[in-house]
């Protein structure tokens, strides 16, 4: 029986050892830093900068992480998955290719996001390539989570600072109401007793918003089994995010009516956003009890 070449490649690719298969995908991704440094250094640099950045340095460090705690059950069977791997790579390329020559003149962000999400899809497709199909849909969390490193596009960035920053002010005129703080509204802006603030954009949470669903992903990943449920407690931190944009708001709008106007400019203004960060989480672990819980009963 007549054996094509690609076969008989395709059954010593089968057959390499883990070392070897390891030191490829190590090659390859050494390579693609070297050839997307420019880019990856400035995303580096705007991870310390701005705040919808900020998680980004930590994208690859815990996907490493979550391939090594795993390492038995998703490299427990590997192969070379020529054709997959190839799509993946050509589809990167493809990407970035394309995305620059006909974004028209994208923005730094926007070039950004074109060249990472570019960088990711070729880093799976080096994936399959060294370990196949198998080992990705075991491995599918800790790869897809790279995902988490590329930035949001700027329609897609501003869309989301907006809905924060509408649910925000929402929540707070309801919490201002409730506590009886005398207020008037005008789509942003909040006339209180003494003071008058905006909601402005750097008053919607992104950095906080994209810390909690962080933490949220790698919760459900592992402390749950149920796809629904890891899904769900993802979910749940979109009104969490909300709900705690608007008590910090009217928390410091409180004291600085009630106890010192500095409150709106000072330290915990400035730096106090972890405090309510662990708030969210406070609110959020009920809400994992629950469903590991419910996972249990089953």
């Amino acid at each position: 029986m007549f054996v094509s070449c690609a076969d008989r490649i395709g059954e010593l690719g089968s057959r390499a050892p883990m070392v070897t298969r390891t030191g490829g995908f190590a090659a390859f991704v050494v390579l693609t830093v070297v050839i997307f440094w420019a880019p990856l250094s400035t995303l580096i640099r705007f991870s310390f900068q701005e705040e919808h950045y900020s998680h980004i340095v930590l994208v690859p460090a815990v996907s490493g992480f979550l391939l090594l705690y795993g390492r038995r059950r998703i490299f427990a069977q590997v192969e070379t998955s020529w054709k997959a791997a190839v799509g993946l790579l050509a589809a990167g390329a493809l990407f970035g290719w394309c995305g620059l020559a006909y974004a028209g003149s994208p923005s730094e962000n926007d070039r950004l996001f074109i060249m990472t999400f570019s960088l990711v899809l070729m880093w799976i497709g080096a994936f399959v390539f060294c370990y196949g199909l198998r080992a990705l849909r075991a491995g599918l969390f800790p790869v897809l989570f790279l995902v988490l490193m590329v930035p949001l596009p700027d329609l897609l960035l501003n869309a989301v600072i907006f809905s924060l920053q509408t649910g925000s002010a929402e929540v707070s005129y309801a919490l201002f109401q409730l506590i009886g703080v005398p207020v008037f509204r005008t789509g942003f802006e909040f006339a209180l007793p003494g003071v008058t603030i905006e909601v402005a954009k750097e008053c919607s949470g992104i950095r906080s918003s994209l810390a909690l669903l962080f933490t949220s992903l790698l919760a459900g990943h592992l402390l749950l089994r149920s796809a629904v449920r890891k899904t769900a407690l993802a979910l749940m931190t979109v009104p969490l995010l909300i709900v705690k944009n608007g008590v910090r708001i009217v928390t410091l709008s409180a004291l600085a009516i009630y106890a010192d106007p500095s409150f709106l400019t000072g330290k915990l203004h400035r730096e106090g956003g972890f405090v309510f960060f662990l708030l969210a989480l406070a609110m959020l672990a009920p809400a994992l009890w629950l469903l590991q819980r419910a996972e249990a009963s089953h």
